[in-house]
């Protein structure tokens, strides 16, 4: 598990384990790492974990956060990593076994973006043309001919059992100028919608697939329902609306 290391001045306050799909950190006591200095926000940053990926993100900070030295909005954390809250650091560290060959930067990881995958072959035989969503995508947009229609929110058939892999899933476009594009979740995660704007991440896990909040102001929404900042598990042919795009998340039989 990682973990934290705070420190001030050199001299080591506490470790912090990363036991939460999300760590509040600022100056009310209400947060989860609590630092008393006029220099903190009331709720400065936060730091969100998926699977083995944590990733660090300003909330607005009226003097801002450092990573390594450099102001940051958003963050994707490498071991080693310091992060510097006023005259503060949180020392970001990661067990020897948990150190895998990911992204290295937001933009990188960035480009693992389901809009800016390549069409499937699925899609392509479809004649449904690719490319990214545009400002142009709402949710009003018609559905592309052929979109899989499916009963939303049905129960998953074909759940993993213990100690067994979550059987291979993908998302459809559903509205849109990519309407129809088609993407495997073959990676353990991967980032849906548009930066600065709404970002949400799916993660491949033995028990299944879970959509998680990652930025903006709005949550993403699920067969309608709006949710909250824990990972929630996805369903066959649930539809899931992020930037003002819907999208369906289905199980490959």
């Amino acid at each position: 598990m990682a973990k934290l290391i705070l420190s001030l001045e050199g001299s080591v306050i506490r470790e912090i384990p990363l036991d939460k799909e999300r760590i509040m950190i600022g100056r009310k006591a209400s947060n989860d790492i609590q630092i008393e200095n006029l220099a903190v926000s009331g709720e400065h940053a936060c730091i969100v974990t998926i699977l083995k990926d944590s990733f660090l993100e300003d909330l607005g900070s009226t003097n801002g956060t450092l990573v390594n030295g450099n102001p940051v909005r958003k963050h994707i954390l490498q071991n080693n990593d310091v992060i510097e809250i006023g005259k503060y650091k949180l020392k970001y560290l990661e067990p020897a076994a948990a150190q895998k060959a990911g992204p290295k930067s937001v933009e990188d990881f960035e480009k693992t973006m389901v809009l800016h995958g390549p069409a499937s072959a699925r899609s392509r035989a479809l004649g449904v043309p690719g490319g990214p969503m545009g400002p142009g995508d709402t949710q009003n947009n018609r559905p592309a001919a052929g979109a899989r229609p499916g009963p939303f929110g049905a129960a998953a058939t074909a759940q993993a059992k213990p100690g067994e892999a979550a059987p291979m899933a993908a998302i459809q476009i559903l509205t849109g100028g990519s309407a129809g594009r088609e993407l495997d979740l073959v990676k353990n995660l991967t980032t849906l919608g548009k930066p600065g704007v709404q970002v949400a991440v799916i993660t491949r896990r033995p028990q299944g697939y879970f959509i998680a909040h990652v930025e903006g102001a709005n949550f993403p929404i699920v067969n309608g329902r709006k949710l909250d900042a824990q990972a929630t598990r996805l369903s066959d042919h649930d539809v899931i609306e992020l930037a003002g795009v819907k999208m369906e998340f289905f199980i490959k039989k």
